[in-house]
């Protein structure tokens, strides 16, 4: 009787769970955390050592059918490390304003779940002057804005939440690279839903 009872309580709390990430969602929150850049071109890294910067903004999540939209605009400062083929090297550092559209799907119980999440983002540089230093050893253009596509998984748990990514730059970050040059960056944040 007693297995009974427990196997009842088990699926109805299943039911229930399943039925509330199929109806309409949405919650809303500010993350910050850090991120750690590392610049590529042509396949081979500038330098070797990724550079940590950070990051802090705001996130939504609009779910439906079990799949969920998770648009967020933050401010990002980046690191990276340039190093010439004479061995010279140059400290990267700007700031952006990145906006990702990311579409996932959420798998839990109650207050605990777990996320993947996949989709692109589009980041705006708006301090290029540390780009261009006096004692610069090479000659950087970048462009005013560059996309990525991120790939990632979380964990909530009650109103926090911890978002792990990857995101891999695409196209060519520098307008006067003989090689293309992309930005790759891991991100670590934490997460509070006040929704």
């Amino acid at each position: 009787m007693k297995k009974r009872i427990l196997t009842l309580i088990v699926a109805i709390t299943t039911i229930f769970s399943a039925q509330a990430q199929l109806f309409p969602s949405f919650d809303l929150g500010l993350k910050a955390g850090m991120n750690f850049s590392s610049l590529r071109s042509g396949g081979n890294y500038f330098d070797s050592s990724t550079r940590a910067g950070f990051l802090a903004g705001a996130w939504g999540r609009i779910g439906v059918l079990g799949l969920h939209l998770q648009p967020e605009v933050y401010y990002s400062m980046k690191n990276t490390t340039l190093t010439s083929e004479e061995g010279q090297s140059q400290e990267l550092r700007f700031s952006t304003i990145d906006v990702p559209v990311l579409l996932g799907t959420k798998i839990g119980l109650g207050p605990v779940g777990a996320r993947i999440q996949a989709g692109p983002i589009f980041s705006f540089i708006f301090d290029k002057d540390n780009f261009n230093r006096p004692n610069a050893s090479q000659t950087t253009n970048f462009r005013d804005n560059f996309a990525a596509i991120a790939f990632g998984a979380g964990v909530d748990i009650s109103k926090l939440s911890l978002d792990l990514r990857y995101e891999h730059g695409l196209g060519d970050l520098n307008r006067g690279a003989g090689d293309r040059q992309r930005l790759n960056l891991w991100t670590l944040a934490l997460g509070f839903n006040f929704l």
